[in-house]
């Protein structure tokens, strides 16, 4: 993956057209480094859209009072404060991470710059056999504890940090965290009025359909299934195409480029078709093939968009840091 952080000129230079060339030069950059998939996050969604990039990874932010905190569950297992040491955290972090689209490895230095950096404390729970299952990074400030991270790999975890929590009460009059949009806390809490916003978060785009679609974990199937994509990518003229995918029985994909450009024949001889924008939020964003087909975003025939909604799994997408 590779993570664009700040794209900008001088104010002089604006609107000549000088960020559409840094960007086009980053996707060959990008592309020549063998990076196949790119992330941001923008200052304008719209803005971003224009040369590619899709909205793929949405978070989801809760405000609670302790009255809506789950009843306190006996759990044989304990909760500690432990110093912010990636070897206790990366462990379960990578269990967790590996549930979702979108996650990024972190490695030491980047849990030591980018992680612990925030302000607060780390807690670890220990389920009933020592072994770490869960934790989080958190702050209590001005009566109010604030949930940089919260990863649990088990129900046991999940239920030994919420006791945790509830042991704040006499300190915090508000709980604030952000989780995964898929999270279902709500459902789990005896008051499910609590303040929740779904938040769009960062954007990604395919840098290289060839490149990904050869890498892309695909669902196993009956057998062989083989689709015609044409694709729409105006900044990266290597995308810009006719490509055949195919998909062995286990998920292992073979994708070829069969014609330069989109001259109209080419277009309708096609399966499916789409801009790379669409692409992306298939395969990235966990948008069913079926509703961009619904939406107009996917076009082709209904039997090909099945065909192929069958063998990509779902996934939602997530991702905790920010750059």
């Amino acid at each position: 993956m590779g993570g664009i952080a700040g794209v900008a000129t001088w104010p002089e230079a604006r609107r000549k057209g000088c960020v559409a060339g840094l960007l086009r030069h980053g996707l060959e950059t990008m592309r020549g480094a063998g990076q196949t998939v790119s992330m941001l996050h923008p200052f304008s969604f719209p803005f971003y859209r224009k040369y590619g990039w899709e909205m793929t990874i949405e978070r989801k932010t809760y405000t609670l009072e302790p009255r809506h905190f789950p009843p306190r569950a006996a759990v044989p297992g304990r909760v500690e404060r432990v110093a912010k040491d990636a070897g206790l955290l990366d462990g379960i972090y990578e269990k967790f991470a590996s549930r979702y689209t979108g996650t990024i490895v972190r490695t030491p230095e980047w849990w030591e710059r980018r992680v612990f950096t925030k302000p607060g404390l780390a807690a670890l729970y220990y389920n009933g056999d020592g072994k770490p299952e869960g934790y989080l990074l958190y702050e209590v400030k001005e009566r109010t504890m604030t949930v940089h991270e919260w990863v649990c790999v088990s129900e046991e975890a999940r239920l030994g940090l919420w006791r945790y929590v509830a042991d704040h009460d006499s300190m915090a009059d508000k709980l604030a965290m952000t989780v995964p949009v898929d999270d279902p806390l709500p459902f789990l809490l005896p008051d499910p009025r609590i303040r929740q916003e779904v938040v769009s978060y960062f954007m990604s785009r395919i840098v290289d359909v060839e490149g990904f679609l050869a890498q892309y974990p695909f669902g196993p199937g009956d057998g062989e299934d083989a689709v015609t994509l044409a694709v729409e990518d105006e900044h990266a003229p290597w995308n810009h195409g006719v490509f055949r995918l195919r998909i062995d029985a286990v998920g292992r994909a073979r994708a070829e480029r069969m014609a330069d450009g989109l001259q109209a024949e080419n277009a309708d001889e096609a399966d499916l078709a789409c801009d790379i924008q669409t692409l992306t939020a298939l395969f990235l964003g966990n948008r069913p093939a079926s509703l961009l087909h619904e939406t107009g975003r996917l076009r082709g025939s209904r039997e090909a968009v099945k065909r192929l909604e069958q063998r990509i799994p779902r996934r939602t997408a997530y991702l905790a840091d920010f750059f």
